[in-house]
């Protein structure tokens, strides 16, 4: 028994430097499960664990069929993807279907764990909460990363209690627009507002407190970000979406843009653009798409006109 023991001792200890030159450039070797000093060349362990999955894979489809593990944790779930879920298909691994005893087994194991995924009621706020950033962000095309961030500051107003007394589609309505603003998404609190179920108002509310409270840093609106979207809605060409990103560089130059609606400057720039360049475009058409008033665009017309000396023709 000793010598199987001292067999097995030397793979279970980690070299960390070459006992020949003392070197620390160690090279693993995992195909061959050796150890190999990179200065002298000495064969350190010719027997190593390896510590990956004992099957191949040589495509991304492969990888993904044969992987066993389940979905990786995320802030958007409510209990963050580490508990188990039981599902409602009663068959076993062969497809076979299961016995009635094991069926109302399964369904008593099931009703249990539903209930001890939302025992108490941080569970429950949150399980509400993350169905509803859920489907606002689906309804409002966020991205996944965008999903998560709103996820993180909701669970900070959690924490800090400014969930208590205040609607749960509210704060995550507004965590979600807080969201959209740090990382540069170009959505608009109308946007959000129209897919939620809470008024514009109480969500700008919620937003202002989670930016007092939760010492959010929020990069100013871009109003670059929002000429592709405008222009997909309006049916612009990529020319006239260049000339208008020009015209709000040298706006953002001269300090023109400070304290405009970046929608209704991007708006601007691009009636300008399609002024310039002799795209039939109405006032009224771009303004539909950007989701602003024809007052708007006309008085961040006339500003932009004026402030960068553009002459357009009649």
């Amino acid at each position: 028994m000793q010598k199987k023991m001292s067999k097995i001792q030397p793979v279970q200890v980690t070299v960390k430097k070459c006992p020949e030159c003392g070197s620390t450039n160690l090279i693993h070797d995992y195909d061959t499960g050796e150890t190999i000093c990179g200065n002298c060349g000495l064969v350190i362990q010719d027997v190593m664990m390896d510590k990956g999955p004992e099957w191949r894979a040589f495509t991304q489809e492969e990888k993904e069929s044969r992987s066993r593990v389940g979905i990786p944790t995320s802030y958007s779930v409510h209990d963050k993807g580490l508990s188990t879920s039981i599902d409602r298909i009663d068959r076993d691994a062969f497809g076979r279907k299961l016995p009635l005893a094991t069926r109302l087994q399964m369904w008593r194991l099931r009703k249990w764990q539903i209930r001890s995924r939302v025992h108490s009621s941080i569970d429950r706020n949150l399980a509400q909460a993350m169905t509803e950033l859920d489907r606002l962000s689906s309804k409002v095309t966020a991205p996944s990363a965008v999903k998560e961030k709103a996820a993180v500051i909701y669970r900070k107003a959690l924490d800090e209690g400014l969930v208590r007394g205040r609607s749960i589609a509210a704060i995550a309505a507004a965590s979600l627009y807080a969201a959209c603003r740090i990382t540069g998404t170009p959505r608009s609190l109308r946007e959000i507002a129209e897919a939620s179920l809470v008024d514009k108002k109480d969500i700008a509310r919620c937003y202002r407190l989670l930016l007092r409270e939760l010492d959010l840093h929020i990069p100013l609106a871009d109003p670059l970000i929002y000429i592709t979207k405008i222009a997909r809605k309006a049916d612009i060409s990529g020319q006239i979406q260049a000339e208008a990103v020009k015209i709000l560089k040298e706006a953002k130059r001269k300090h023109v843009s400070a304290g405009k609606d970046p929608m209704g400057l991007a708006a601007a720039a691009l009636y300008i653009a399609c002024k310039r360049l002799g795209e039939k475009k109405t006032q009224k058409e771009i303004a539909d798409a950007a989701g602003v008033t024809e007052v708007t665009v006309r008085n961040r017309f006339k500003t932009l006109k004026r402030q960068l000396n553009i002459s357009l023709p009649d």
